[in-house]
């Protein structure tokens, strides 16, 4: 490097120079920035040791290269320095523009310091510009200020040491070094951003590799799903409208997936399982209910929503799964139709008698019996504490009514005479000379009789009557909407029905019938209502002849 009272400066230098510059906005990486930068130095402006350091995300500087001495360049690379001892350093000094010059004289009290640094020998200086061992140069690099303001961030600082000429730089030489720090500022932050672009970029095509491995993953998932699964829309007019099915769904259905997009699953549902449907939560509900079928038929299904967003602030789709329980809702029907049901006749039991003439009786003043009835027959409290009833439907409705504005009140004809009132009649039937045949022709023959007995008593009846069996021989008949007379015709035609032959483990037998007739009204018990009906069957057999209750 020419010194300061050269009058010009070569044209080799300025190329050199040009070249240095050339070379740090050409590096592949960071690295090679910060490599090429220390080289320039020691290539371009003539300094036999040059050291980058490098400003980190937590403000120390660390020594990230080196150039011109292998030795020193082993012994510091990668230190850390503070922020608090540059600071320190670049306020000390003397300062030549941007440059900071710390003589010999002054530097002394740096050595103990955490700034990385090496040491070299040689002669004391014999002259004023001569360049002392223990000389500092530093040329802090600034990122670009913007236009009208003062430097930008410190992103490093460059340390240089022994120029080759053995002088300190004159005042070429030190426009030089600012403007080659300038320049070195400026490709470190287009290296910076050029790595922290690949970085970003690297990122978003591994997340974009991740998306598409997990839309693969949801998309098999999602078609060979041994279940049903379903999209519908979210939200709007055509909320619940179907989307997308797998072939699942489409084989349960027995519908194509081109026709399953034609239907929202409320068009799909059973009409009784509407309300279900709709009580169902979007987030996380659950439902059991019935999907219709291509050929009119319904398969119950457990229906299982999700809420899944097609992107961070896309729109939301309901992702449904749909399982096939068929069975289980089947052994379930079994399961509660044995507990309601006698295993021998097929018809309701003691408890699902009670529980439907328990369900016709409200609780009235001066009764209280109904109120326990009511329990046992639900096996759970169906009063509140403030006497309000609840009325429970088929299907789980419950209707509440308040001192039973709502409830038809069951009321019973004259006890003298028919004066055209209609009532819940109950008929206590109890078989006449069933014991003789047990005894005679053993229990097989008895089951056979009991059978018959309960085919002939549901095929008399009106749909919508209950016959159940109590017990042993007794059978009871509900039976609303009679009179007087048409409960006792009721009996003497079912009667006419019990006494003709039954065959029996291959013989015919004949049982007899006696009836009461009792009358359910509220302010009775189930148990009340029936045991006035057993009472009357027992007066009724009694008065009739005994030959009349033979049978065999």
């Amino acid at each position: 490097m020419e010194t300061e009272s050269e009058p010009y400066v070569r044209l080799a230098t300025l190329r050199q120079l040009h070249q240095v510059m050339a070379d740090m906005n050409t590096a592949r990486s960071l690295a090679d920035t910060l490599q090429t930068v220390a080289d320039g130095v020691v290539n371009g402006l003539g300094y036999e040791l040059a050291c980058v350091n490098l400003v980190r995300p937590d403000g120390d500087l660390v020594v990230a290269a080196f150039a011109g001495n292998p030795a020193a360049e082993a012994l510091i690379t990668g230190r850390v320095g503070s922020r608090e001892s540059w600071e320190r350093r670049l306020s000390m000094g003397e300062h030549w523009g941007d440059l900071v010059f710390i003589p010999h004289t002054e530097g002394w009290i740096l050595d103990d310091d955490d700034v990385p640094q090496w040491y070299t020998d040689g002669p004391a200086p014999r002259f004023e510009d001569e360049w002392h061992p223990s000389d500092r140069l530093f040329a802090p690099m600034y990122t670009p200020a913007a236009p009208g303001g003062s430097c930008g961030e410190l992103i490093g600082v460059l340390s240089v040491d022994r120029p080759r000429n053995g002088r300190m730089p004159g005042a070429w030489g030190r426009e030089a070094l600012q403007m080659y720090a300038f320049q070195a500022a400026i490709a470190i932050s287009n290296a910076r951003l050029r790595a922290n672009m690949q970085r970003a970029l690297v990122r978003l095509e591994r997340e974009q590799q991740a998306l598409r491995a997990s839309e693969e993953s949801f998309r098999q998932a999602f078609e060979y799903a041994p279940s049903g699964m379903a999209i519908a829309e979210m939200g709007g007019d055509q909320h619940g409208r179907i989307l997308r099915t797998n072939d699942a769904l489409c084989r349960l259905l027995g519908r194509p997936a081109s026709a399953m997009r034609r239907y929202a699953f409320s068009d799909l549902v059973h009409p009784e399982d509407i309300g279900t449907l709709l009580r169902t939560s979007a987030e996380g509900g659950r439902a059991e209910l019935r999907l219709g079928r291509r050929d009119g038929t319904y398969v119950w299904v457990s229906l299982r929503n999700s809420v899944v967003a097609d992107a961070a602030d896309g729109p939301r789709f309901l992702l449904t799964h749909v399982e096939d329980i068929e069975d289980r809702k089947r052994r379930e029907l079994q399961l509660a139709h044995r507990a309601s049901h006698d295993s021998l006749t097929g018809l309701p039991n003691s408890a699902e008698l009670r529980s439907r003439l328990s369900s016709r009786l409200c609780q009235r003043a001066g009764h209280p019996g109904a109120l326990e009835s009511l329990d046992a027959a639900y096996g759970h409290p169906v009063y509140d504490a403030g006497g309000h009833g609840f009325d429970f439907r088929p299907g789980g409705a419950v209707e509440v009514f308040d001192g039973y504005d709502h409830h038809v009140h069951t009321a019973a004809p004259a006890t003298d005479h028919d004066d055209g009132t209609k009532g819940l009649a109950v008929l206590f039937c109890d078989l006449d000379g069933f014991k003789s045949i047990n005894d005679r022709f053993g229990h097989n023959a008895g089951d056979a009789v009991l059978i018959e007995v309960a085919r002939r008593l549901s095929r008399a009846v009106r749909d919508g009557d209950t016959v159940a069996r109590l017990g042993g021989d007794e059978f009871v008949i509900l039976a609303d909407g009679l009179g007087r007379a048409d409960a006792q015709d009721l009996a003497v035609r079912l009667r006419n029905e019990i006494i003709q032959p039954i065959r029996a483990e291959g013989r015919a037998v004949r049982v007899g019938a006696s009836f009461g007739i009792g009358w359910a009204h509220c302010g009775m018990t189930a148990d009340e209502v029936l045991k006035s009906a057993d009472e009357r069957m027992y007066v009724e057999k009694r008065s009739r002849p005994k030959q009349h209750r033979r049978a065999g």
